[in-house]
């Protein structure tokens, strides 16, 4: 396994190139879970991910020839703006599904993108058997691994008692680097793993204390979407890495909105998967401090709408729910008339007049208000039920 030796001379080597971000107090954080909340921003790392300290530390001492890598996307930028900066020939496999913003950036800093395969691990095995190239692995490789524990190296430094640091957890780089120098360092500082629950290849296998592989299903956390933890990772983990959570497609959503609405920081998923663990586990880290690790920021654009309306859901800012009701004149003005009176501010009505469940002479309208949050939904809820509406709340996300 690698030692903190090891990532101190990662930090040496890497120094020049990358921004040694800051570890930032959040009051409104620490106020909504009762724990005292930093938050360690490779959101604003250089290529906006934490990744590009393990693709310097891996590519600064090559002198010329070409690598490539197998990506989602955050390594992909990181290795192409490495090669960039070294004079390096960098080739880039994605698979088709990685998200455009992604791709173009990487285009953007200089490097070949091919793209091959339906996830992460077809691309990986196409870019392994390339060859002529230098194969850079996104996680599984101690000089990247140690390049990625130089974030652990500056949350030591800024920050000398730390009772918890949430981890996003895909391939496993980021957590073994960072657990190698924490338990060196601060060894009562507990060192926790986060997964989202579509893709939980660490999580089973630190519960089951053996390498499990688990085909990741759609996420909002496409940076940690990966099958199978890493070997050198995972040896790191089962020495240094006290827990593992998943947390849900909503609380990622939510965490999501969050950031943006008081941190004003803009978080992909796999970034705010900490902050969805600390929401989801208040009562575990109350009293305590803790540093998320907000990994990166290169969020999908394209989506972004999509996940705040998600988040609004989730945290009861946005109610969607269906009433069952006469269809006669007058019903839709005594519905719309409860709602005004509990000042919720309808954003969409539709009718279904034709669902084959409805009996005849009824119509189901469906509502989509905005409220001040879950319990001003239940208020309006329950008012329109206490009028003899037959009320329906919408699965939530």
């Amino acid at each position: 396994m690698i030692s903190i030796d090891d990532i101190r001379k990662a930090y040496e080597h890497i120094r020049p190139f990358v921004h040694r971000t800051p570890l930032i107090f959040s009051n409104s954080f620490s106020t909504m879970t009762g724990a005292e909340v930093y938050l360690k921003a490779e959101n604003l790392q250089k290529t906006g991910s934490f990744k590009v300290r393990g693709a310097f530390n891996r590519m600064v001492s090559l002198k010329d020839g070409k690598v490539i890598a197998a990506s989602m996307g955050n390594h992909a930028q990181g290795v192409a703006y490495a090669a960039q900066r070294l004079g390096i020939r960098a080739k880039i496999v994605m698979p088709v599904t990685a998200p455009i913003i992604k791709e173009e950036a990487t285009l953007g800093y200089g490097a070949e993108v091919v793209l091959y395969g339906e996830n992460f691990a077809e691309a990986l095995e196409y870019a392994q058997n390339q060859e002529g190239y230098l194969f850079i692995h996104a996680f599984d490789d101690d000089a990247v691994i140690a390049g990625q524990g130089t974030v652990g190296m500056e949350i030591a430094e800024d920050m000398k008692e730390v009772d918890f640091v949430l981890i996003p957890v895909g391939g496993g780089g980021l957590i073994a680097g960072i657990a190698t120098v924490l338990k060196a360092i601060s060894p009562k500082t507990r060192v926790i793993g986060v997964q989202t629950g579509s893709a939980p290849s660490a999580t089973l296998s630190f519960r089951q204390r053996n390498i499990s592989e688990r085909y990741p299903s759609p996420t909002l956390a496409d940076g940690i979407a990966v099958g199978r933890v890493g070997e050198r990772t995972w040896e790191i983990m089962n020495h240094c890495v006290d827990d593992m959570i998943q947390v849900q497609e909503e609380s990622i959503a939510k965490a999501i909105l969050l950031f943006l609405e008081r941190k004003k920081l803009v978080v992909e998923g796999a970034g705010a998967v900490p902050l969805a663990a600390l929401m989801e586990s208040r009562e575990r880290f109350a009293g305590k401090r803790v540093v998320l690790v907000v990994s990166g920021g290169n969020i999908d654009f394209t989506l972004i709408d999509k996940i705040i309306h998600k988040g609004l859901i989730s945290s009861g800012r946005i109610g969607v729910f269906e009433v069952m009701v006469e269809d006669i004149p007058g019903s839709l003005h005594s519905l719309t008339g409860i709602i005004a009176s509990d000042r919720g501010n309808i954003l969409n009505v539709a009718h279904d007049r034709l669902a084959g469940d409805l009996p005849v002479g009824k119509t189901r309208v469906i509502f989509t208000i905005e409220t001040r949050g879950e319990g001003h939904l239940e208020r309006i809820l329950s008012h329109l039920t206490a009028a003899g509406f037959e009320v329906r709340e919408r699965t939530k996300g």
